[in-house]
């Protein structure tokens, strides 16, 4: 094609009218891309804000933010396509599958998210509760998105992942304030019963870390060919359970035979 041939004009006519119809939709879609930004950082902080006032838990608090911050950022990004008439459908194709593929890949960890975020929304626990879970036993240190943190009474540390912890039966011993302390003191036949039970209930009274309610209790529990077995049943705080097992237990037998109780194998 010869230069004198090209039209000039027709192509100056088509330029302006592509540049009228586009343009306007590019400067549209810049101009809603700024606002939008904006908007967002706007929302962000507000919405920061209110969570820290309603007192959300500060585990939950990136995550609630960054689910909401993204919403925003997606729906900014496909109104921004869809002013320019980009086809969103292959777009959302795209992105579906890539999704799936990742959410296959992360499975397990979803679970463990799904679960911390149940936790820190049921609250079965807190910080600072003494529970009983997957076979451990301990108080809760830290309570994280994807794992809890358990402290033992050995001092060991236990991270346990919340998909796990969640979908199994958790024992909270602190939640009510108090736990009941059962443990059995065995003697022979030979001994007087009265006594036994009055030594044991004066020991229990004397013991300071010992709720007077609910009421203690004492009686047989069982009666063996060679031994009767008595139950005793007191109330502690969590924290001074196994302590005062111990102590009790010790002094007990003390008393017993203090009070010349024969006891078994003695």
């Amino acid at each position: 094609m010869k230069l004198q041939d090209f039209d000039l004009h027709g192509f100056y006519r088509e330029a302006y009218r592509w540049l009228f119809i586009h343009g306007t939709k590019f400067v549209l879609s810049l101009i809603l891309l700024f606002i939008g930004l904006r908007l967002i950082k706007f929302i962000g902080n507000r919405l920061r804000g209110r969570m820290s006032r309603q007192m959300v838990h500060s585990s939950l608090q990136p995550f609630f933010l960054s689910v909401s911050l993204t919403a925003l950022y997606i729906l900014l990004i496909v109104s921004v396509l869809a002013i320019n008439q980009i086809d969103i459908i292959n777009v959302s194709t795209i992105l579906g599958g890539a999704t799936v593929a990742v959410g296959l890949a992360l499975s397990g960890t979803f679970q463990n998210f799904a679960g911390g975020v149940l936790i820190l929304l049921l609250k079965p626990f807190e910080l600072d509760d003494s529970i009983i879970a997957q076979g451990q036993d301990g108080k809760v240190t830290s309570i994280q998105i994807f794992y809890t943190v358990l402290l033992t009474a050995d001092n060991k540390t236990v991270i346990i992942p919340n998909g796990k912890l969640f979908n199994e039966v958790i024992v909270n011993v602190t939640r009510e304030g108090k736990r009941r302390l059962d443990f059995e003191v065995k003697v022979g036949y030979v001994v007087d019963i009265d006594q036994v039970k009055t030594i044991i209930i004066n020991t229990v009274n004397n013991a300071k870390s010992v709720l007077s309610n609910p009421a203690i209790r004492v009686g047989i529990i069982s009666l063996e060919v060679d031994s009767i077995r008595f139950l005793v049943n007191v109330w502690v705080k969590p924290a001074d359970f196994l302590t005062t097992k111990m102590e009790l237990q010790e002094n007990i037998i003390k008393n017993l035979k203090a009070a010349g109780v024969k006891l078994l194998g003695t």
